[in-house]
């Protein structure tokens, strides 16, 4: 019985392989998600156009404030980050290559934008590998909201698929830039100046290590009951198995925090993992209304196939980074924060959320751990199926939550506690906004979507947690881009946020793991 698989996404005149109708190669260029197993014979079906028309009306919509207040007005630089997004949603990049763009847009739009304000340390030297970018010359004027913009999109355009459609937006919108009556030579300098901070950028992330794991062998399944496999409905390969092996940016290495190791293996009924196994199941079954919504609102999964009937399609979404890159846009928005300091809250956040994905990955493929579907399925219920479509990588640590609680001890550092705001980064996929007292109120309840979304045990959540709390203090400590009597304010809150965190995983663990030890 044939299946047809409807792949809603067009590869743009990029230069690069593009996928042809009716086959199921993947990408050249990526180890992502738009991996589709050969074996089943699938045909794939080329949409139109729709995000290059889409992001060129978002850009034919912008109003761009005048040459003055564009100098420190932070709305297009949230506008450009947000172009690149829906972009890298389109090519249906896997969350850790995600992770990577957005760390090399954002450092590229916060060394542009710092350029203009001294008060601002540069990453130079902070960064394993980086040694800085070009300074602006003195005799000359510029415009750093205009070359952090340039920066962002010339970074993005290189680093994405769909390269076409960035290159459209930034030729519209700088074209109304132009239109503002921004002085030839400022606008002119900027541009240049721009330019060369993504040059430099992208010389950098050219020895990342990124090229090199492209060619590297796949992961080979391993057969122990133990070890992870691959999960309906299309069963794909593990995705990114060698991501430890990148630079990382700013943590030692991939194994600087290695978690508490996983429970034990076990079929037996009074195990420990069984016992994680039957609340994964129990939970499955009796879930609210308020916790289904909880798990579809924290899914962020890049690739999610449906099926109805013998028909099967994709649909995308944001990936786990790029939700915590959104929040990062709304805090800055309801903080008013400037243009520099907007690049820094990217920068800041970007940097830890892909420290935080080599950390998690590197966990994943040592532990290599069973997905509870594959447990359940075969130990408890045959029948039983998670709410959540299981990602296809290893189950130890829950990516969600090391990231969400990296990302929530920076972002704490930066706007401080309590600050609440209304998230709205899965509306324009469908699901109403959720609203927040603070930061590590997200990260809690996007820890937790992944037990009620079923693809996850507690203690992947739990130590995952604590991971990134821990990642997020470090990246705190480490990365100094603001006055140091500020950085002593941010690694207060950070410490208080570990303590709580270290009370709350006490309590919680205990009745799980009395017989791990």
């Amino acid at each position: 019985m044939a299946i047809v698989l409807v792949l809603q996404y067009n590869i743009l005149e990029t230069g690069k392989r593009v996928l042809p109708g009716g086959e199921t190669n993947r990408i050249e260029n990526d180890q992502n998600l738009t991996s589709i197993p050969p074996e089943f014979g699938l045909s794939c079906y080329v949409m139109k156009r729709w995000i290059t028309i889409a992001l060129l009306a978002f850009a034919l919509g912008l109003v761009v404030p005048a040459p003055h207040a564009l100098a420190q007005d932070a709305a297009t630089l949230h506008r450009s980050i947000k172009a690149v997004t829906d972009v890298m949603v389109h090519d249906i990049f896997s969350p850790p290559v995600a992770s990577r763009i957005y760390a090399y847009i954002s450092v590229a739009g916060y060394e542009a934008a710092c350029g203009g304000d001294k008060s601002y340390r540069s990453l130079a030297g902070q960064l394993h590998g980086f040694t800085g970018v070009t300074v602006p010359q003195p005799d000359k004027q510029y415009n750093f909201s205009l070359a952090a913009i340039e920066a962002v999109l010339l970074t993005g355009k290189a680093l994405v698929i769909s390269e076409g459609v960035v290159g459209e937006y930034r030729a519209v919108l700088l074209d109304s830039i132009r239109k503002t009556g921004m002085a030839q030579d400022v606008y002119q300098n900027s541009l240049e100046y721009g330019q060369a901070v993504a040059s430099e950028v992208l010389a950098w992330a050219g020895k990342d290590r990124y090229k090199e794991t492209r060619s590297y062998p796949k992961y080979d399944v391993d057969d122990a009951p133990s070890s992870w496999k691959p999960t309906p409905p299309v069963y794909m390969r593990a995705v990114e198995p060698h991501w430890s092996e990148m630079r990382t940016f700013f943590i030692d290495s991939a194994r600087q925090f290695v978690p508490h190791p996983p429970t034990p293996f076990s079929i037996e009924k009074g195990s420990g993992f069984y016992r994680d196994a039957m609340e994964v199941f129990e939970a499955g079954r009796t879930l609210t209304e308020e916790q289904k919504a909880i798990a579809n609102f924290w899914d962020c999964n890049p690739y999610k196939v449906n099926q109805n009937g013998h028909v099967m399609y994709a649909s995308k979404k944001i990936s786990p980074g790029g939700h915590w890159m959104n929040i990062t846009g709304v805090a800055c928005r309801r903080a008013n924060a400037d243009l520099v300091r907007s690049a820094e809250a990217y920068a800041r956040v970007a940097l830890v959320i892909a420290d935080a994905f080599i950390s998690c990955w590197d966990e994943k493929y040592r532990s290599k751990a069973i997905r509870p579907e594959t447990y359940i399925n075969q130990y408890i219920n045959p029948d039983w199926m998670p709410l959540l479509q299981t990602p296809p990588f290893p189950e130890y640590t829950s990516g969600h939550s090391i990231v969400s609680s990296s990302a929530a001890t920076v972002l704490t550092g930066l706007f401080g506690e309590p600050f609440a705001f209304t998230d709205s980064t899965e509306m324009e996929f469908g699901i109403p906004p959720r609203s927040f007292a603070g930061f590590r109120a997200a990260a809690d309840e996007a820890a937790i979507s992944r037990f009620y979304g079923g693809i996850h045990f507690k203690p992947a959540i739990n130590y995952g947690l604590e991971e990134g709390y821990r990642i997020g203090a470090f990246a705190i400590e480490k990365v100094r881009t603001i006055p140091c009597l500020l950085c002593i304010y941010s690694l207060g809150v950070m410490l208080n946020c570990r303590r709580k965190l270290r009370a709350k995983l006490l309590w919680e663990l205990k009745p799980t793991r009395s017989d791990t030890s």
